[in-house]
């Protein structure tokens, strides 16, 4: 039977219907989507290797019957005509280094307790490791799986870059190549709420979660690649050389 969609408005499907022949540049070959459930709040924490995760994560997610709220660069609610179909899909900008950035994580949680799904990708662009593995990552995805009771779910995307590779400016749309999404089952964090309560949203606990989360990504992705994950995560400021820990912290 299929999937009830969640309801939505006019941008929503304006949006979807530029999206999903987008998304068929790839086929994706999805496992565990059974997680995202129809309804109440979800915390969708993904991996970015292309510029076309957001359009092929969308229709995914909308096959299951949700609508994605996606975290966005606020630059993005900037571009004409554009910034239209975002906003009122119901993405919420995201604004780095101002004094703006609280209200993007406000807005985050006012979804996720109004039972929204909402989608992040915790790198904040797409990964700059060299072999593709998720970067460190931001700790906003923390504070929004600790401060609210919504479902947090784990998955990794993994073909997308094979299509369009931003940072090496190749498109190779033919032959149709797969992409793999696997979704995790929901991430207990329940000592960790109960860290928190006790001695608050320290920084130390934030980046523990926020690694624990991604964690589990790049070991997801490990399977699908079917190939070892690398111990931490890249960091572009630090790296020097692709020779182990200077590369990963």
């Amino acid at each position: 039977m299929p999937r009830r969609i969640e309801k939505s408005g006019f941008w929503v499907w304006v949006t979807a219907l530029i999206f999903y022949p987008i998304s068929w540049i790839g086929k994706v070959v999805p496992t565990g989507r059974e997680q995202i459930r129809r309804d109440g709040g979800i915390l969708l924490v993904m991996n970015h290797v292309s510029h076309i995760d957001p359009p092929v994560d969308a229709v995914f997610v909308h096959r299951q019957g949700r609508v994605p709220r996606f975290l966005a660069k606020d630059s993005l609610f900037r571009v004409p005509v554009f910034k239209y179909m975002i906003s009122g899909a119901g993405s919420i900008p995201v604004y780095r280094r101002t004094t703006g950035a609280a209200d993007s994580l406000s807005a985050a949680n006012e979804a996720l307790r109004a039972g929204r799904l909402v989608v992040i990708y915790p790198e904040g662009s797409i990964t700059k490791d060299p072999d593709g593995w998720p970067m460190r990552s931001r700790t906003g995805v923390a504070r929004l799986a600790l401060e609210n009771d919504a479902r947090v779910l784990t998955a990794a995307r993994w073909g997308t870059n094979h299509i369009l590779d931003g940072y090496a400016k190749k498109f190779r749309p033919f032959p149709r190549k797969r992409v793999h999404i696997d979704v995790s089952e929901p991430v207990d964090l329940s000592a960790y709420k109960g860290r928190a309560a006790t001695h608050g949203l320290t920084n130390d606990l934030l980046r523990e979660v926020t690694d624990l989360l991604m964690g589990r990504v790049k070991d997801q992705l490990a399977v699908i690649r079917e190939e070892p994950a690398p111990d931490g995560f890249y960091q572009a400021s630090r790296a020097k050389k692709r020779d182990g820990s200077q590369d990963h912290a």
